[in-house]
């Protein structure tokens, strides 16, 4: 008897967060990769601080970020060909890096938390900005080196002036759409 592997494939995916430095993006991912946990999803969560402790002679030099993020694209294009959704949370700051990462992927949904540079400043509780500001921390995303919006990212949140409720929900609802679309 032969089986239809076409039924049998698992829903997989890949949600590729991006955005500065204290933008939420961590903070909603860590959050969605709960939300599916409870839901009974196979999920695992990517973070580039993580990731980072695992390769810790990871820099920041532009070299340095794209091959962090490709390495990060390699394990998060395995997880979803072998049935898992992925949740990627980097700051991923080049047009070029995320590109790349699509293009490992089956299912790519890049969620751009579009957070302003001074709300995110508002929130760093490291004080990483302002290290970065007195020159005391260089290739800083968003200071001394440039952050590349997403050109056509398929979800766009903007976390100041929402509650990270209202944020989360948000998020969720758009996500209906490519997942089940």
């Amino acid at each position: 008897m032969e089986m239809d592997l076409q039924d049998k494939q698992p829903s997989s995916f890949v949600v590729w967060f991006t955005g500065l430095s204290g933008s939420g993006k961590t903070t909603l991912a860590v959050m969605l990769n709960d939300h599916f946990k409870k839901n009974g999803e196979r999920v695992e969560l990517l973070d580039g601080d993580t990731l980072r402790a695992i390769f810790p002679n990871t820099g920041f030099s532009r070299e340095d970020r794209n091959s962090h993020i490709k390495r990060t694209a390699y394990i998060a294009s395995l997880l979803e060909r072998n049935g898992v959704i992925a949740i990627t949370s980097l700051i991923s700051p080049y047009v070029e890096s995320r590109e790349h990462a699509r293009g490992l992927c089956k299912k790519f949904i890049e969620v751009y938390v579009s957070t302003p540079l001074n709300e995110c400043e508002k929130r760093d509780v490291k004080g990483l900005y302002g290290k970065a500001r007195s020159g005391e921390l260089k290739n800083f995303t968003g200071i001394d080196d440039p952050y590349e919006p997403p050109v056509n990212p398929e979800i766009t949140i903007n976390t100041a002036g929402n509650s990270l409720e209202e944020s989360f929900a948000y998020l969720l609802s758009k996500l209906e759409g490519y997942i089940h679309g």
